[in-house]
């Protein structure tokens, strides 16, 4: 194999990019990037950086003399246009090519958007170009902010946007935020901690749609409300990037389908991070885009699967001053427990926070910690050696680029 194009200059298309080197692969490296930005790193973006706590130099996930190491080509601001797998060649923008032998596939998610968006003060928060744009609206003068979406984005966000000193409103359709990903004991936990916030939550009622003309002036909700708005800031999830592979060989459902080595339907093709649905499972955490590039780039080298890894899930998020840290497989009608700490009596996490355990048919399966950073690090490790992998392994047939 004397060249390897990585489609993303994302957090995964850089941990490619190191295992490649660090694995020895000494060929041509090519990583395509459609923004105009080195990689960097995305969670600070709607915290630190949104509060004006991190600059854009913080954010660089490699140093100059990292990114010199990698001896790799790097083209961005440019788009992928196609895959052709018969000719062994990535399609960019303005008719370029690059051949090459293997492709590692990380080109993450796109923001979901509603419906009449692009008004002034309409928000998403994926990008660093979103994050720029938000906080120069953030800072003209007192806001009212709806955010809509009561997920980690959104509550990251509502959270940045209240100590900035902004009156915030949260739109969450479901009747509680976080419920899939938590159970609604411990979600009810994050909606309290809005409210501690204060921060409004509204739940149980969608958006029907935005108001302004050029600039946005409110959002109608399902119900038959009006919220007044000057900044709103849509946090309804994301959408893999795989629109530049079709009509390639790959299956596509939900991100590019590969096996639990992240090698797709074509051994010389591996997927990564947000894009990858590794063995029928697609994660949007910053975990998965550091894990899988290791036995990505195993199975590409090799040209076939060697290896697996399915790790315990993993994820953390900050909202209102409290660290949540969450590891393991939620699943409805698992029970939980607070085995250390407390729930204070309005609903949010005490003083000193808590840990709870999640338990399944008597067995531990998932572990929540908030402000306990020793005690679930512990946990996660329990975690960790007692979850065992799932019989039934979801694989994708070999073809030959």
């Amino acid at each position: 194999m004397r060249t390897v194009t990585i489609v993303g200059a994302s957090l995964a298309g850089l941990y490619a990019a190191r295992e490649l080197r660090a694995q020895g692969f000494d060929g041509r490296l090519v990583i395509v990037g459609a923004e105009p930005h080195h990689p960097y790193d995305r969670p600070p973006l709607s915290k630190d950086f949104l509060l004006g706590r991190a600059d854009e130099n913080r954010l660089a996930l490699a140093d100059p003399e990292e990114t010199a190491a990698l001896d790799a080509e790097w083209l961005l601001g440019v788009r992928a246009r196609g895959l052709d797998t018969r000719g062994r060649t990535v399609l960019l923008g303005e008719g370029r090519t690059v051949s090459t032998d293997g492709v590692v596939i990380a080109t993450g998610a796109a923001a979901r958007r509603l419906p009449g968006d692009s008004l002034a003060g309409v928000h998403t928060l994926r990008t660093l170009d979103d994050a720029r744009a938000l906080r120069a609206d953030l800072t003209r003068g007192s806001r009212r902010v709806v955010v809509i979406g009561g997920g980690f984005i959104g509550a990251e966000t509502a959270s940045s946007c209240a100590r900035l000193g902004h009156a915030v409103t949260v739109v969450e359709a479901a009747p509680l935020p976080l419920v899939p990903q938590l159970g609604a004991p411990m979600a009810a936990v994050c909606a309290a901690l809005h409210r501690r916030g204060g921060v409004e939550l509204v739940t149980g009622t969608g958006v029907a749609a935005l108001r302004g003309t050029a600039t946005v002036t409110g959002v109608d909700l399902t119900d038959g409300r009006t919220l007044p708005a000057d900044v709103v800031i849509v946090g309804i999830g994301a959408v893999p990037h795989t629109s530049w592979l079709t009509g390639s060989a790959l299956a596509l459902h939900d991100g590019v389908l590969c096996d639990d080595g992240c090698v797709t339907a074509l051994p010389q093709v591996v997927a990564v991070g947000d894009v990858a649905r590794a063995g029928g499972t697609r994660a949007e955490h910053w975990t998965s885009a550091t894990e899988q590039p290791r036995v990505a780039v195993t199975n590409l080298l090799a040209g076939r699967t060697l290896t697996t890894a399915r790790p315990v899930p993993y994820f953390w998020s900050d909202q209102y001053g409290c660290r949540i840290q969450f590891a393991g497989r939620y699943r409805e009608g698992d029970t939980v427990h607070v085995i250390e700490g407390e729930i204070a009596d309005d609903g949010a996490p005490g003083a000193s926070g808590f840990l709870a355990r999640y338990e399944r048919d008597g067995r531990t399966v998932a572990v929540l910690g908030v402000d306990r950073p020793r005690a679930f690090l512990r946990a996660r490790r329990a975690l960790q050696r007692t979850e065992g992998r799932p019989d039934e392994r979801r694989r994708v047939a070999p073809a030959v680029l």
